[in-house]
């Protein structure tokens, strides 16, 4: 419930309603369908990561729940948010790839510009979907196969052209757990059967983010989304949104019966994967873990550790260590645990291994020293 929440918003409340907003504070019974939709997708650079976000998410969940989504075309991989690669489910790839396109577009010449100079983009993006389409292609395939028009171009510049410009979806095996090979991809119309949306307003796209992320600031949204100019799209929706603010003072948005459970709210012990969007999501990310902490998780080349949270804040990484048929879940807290809370992420560990280690004979869990 809402009533009551203060006008200024701290920490712990922030926090508090992010988590709620996630399904961390209790695990959703909601469809794989419905969760990555609430989500708005889920970031997706390696393809079992949104597999242990669903997991810690959603009750009962099981790794054939997503990879049949995959398999049956309902929920796919493409470039969306940030430039980066997310999961989403069908409608919304056909439903957001329009919203971002500008963003793409904008991202494409700040990484590649002088290597475009006076390239068609249009032309060379025309010419990427006819080879997708006639056939799905990895990247490096795609460039090749553009270098033979344009020889005197960059092949990677002329296939992250095509990705940037055209909606290009990686098909399966690519997104299924424990599967490996390079990314092949076609459009998302071949894949989809269906079109693009031919609504490209942001309006909805913000009311979504706020739904899974708020409350936020103008300059949280233009973080979660890459997009930017979008004070313009939050004073036209200003009326039918809560204005919060933070302890700096910074203007906040909300949908108005979104849940802000407030700061006493209980927090379990949580497991995230790498790459978690409740980490990347925010301008401002005090509300989950420190800006210490965030040079610890993110590295320089864009990896993001994953992590571990207690009383709903980061407080360590873990990873999974394999030897022959032995896993073992590693636990490095930032500081020292609580017995309660060490017997916690001991029972969350274990059960986690239960389904990404299921083909182990042997499942342990080691804490390290801070």
């Amino acid at each position: 419930m809402t009533t009551g929440t203060p006008t200024v918003l701290d920490r712990r409340t922030l926090n508090r309603a992010l988590l709620a907003r996630q399904s961390l504070l209790e695990r959703t019974t909601a469809s794989v369908s419905d969760v990555l939709e609430h989500l708005v997708g889920m970031q997706a650079q390696a393809p079992n990561p949104p597999y242990l976000g669903l997991w810690t998410r959603i009750a009962g969940f099981r790794l054939d729940d997503l990879a049949e989504l995959v398999r049956q075309r309902q929920a796919v991989r493409l470039v969306l948010m940030r430039g980066t690669i997310h999961l989403v489910t069908a409608r919304d790839c056909l439903a957001l790839r329009p919203v971002l396109h500008t963003a793409l577009a904008r991202g494409l010449i700040s990484a590649f510009g002088r290597r475009l100079n006076g390239l068609d983009l249009a032309e060379v993006a025309a010419e990427g979907r006819r080879l997708v389409e006639a056939e799905p292609l990895t990247l490096g395939e795609l460039g090749k196969r553009l270098a033979e028009r344009w020889p005197d171009r960059d092949a990677f510049a002329l296939a992250n052209t095509v990705r940037a410009l055209e909606p290009l979806v990686q098909v399966p095996p690519r997104g299924l757990w424990g599967e490996s090979g390079q990314a092949a991809h076609t459009t998302a119309e071949t894949w989809l059967g269906g079109p693009l949306s031919a609504d490209d307003c942001a309006r909805e796209v913000v009311r979504r983010y706020l739904a899974a992320f708020g409350p936020a600031t103008v300059a949280d949204m233009q973080t979660w989304s890459g997009m930017t100019r979008l004070a313009a799209v939050f004073k036209d929706l200003r009326p039918e949104l809560a204005v919060l603010h933070d302890e700096e003072g910074r203007e906040l948005f909300d949908l108005p019966d979104a849940p802000r459970p407030g700061p006493g709210a209980p927090a379990p012990v949580r497991l995230l994967p790498e790459f978690d969007n409740i980490l990347l999501s925010h301008a401002d990310r005090t509300r989950i873990l420190t800006d210490e902490q965030r040079r610890l998780i993110i590295t320089r080349n864009g990896l993001v550790k994953s992590t571990f949270l207690v009383d709903g804040f980061v407080a360590g990484t873990w990873r999974i260590d394999r030897k022959k048929k032995t896993a073992t879940l590693v636990l490095e807290p930032f500081a020292p645990v609580k017995a309660a809370d060490r017997k916690a992420l001991a029972e969350e560990a274990e059960s986690l291994l239960a389904t990404a280690a299921a083909d182990a004979d042997t499942r342990d869990i080691r804490f390290e020293t801070p």
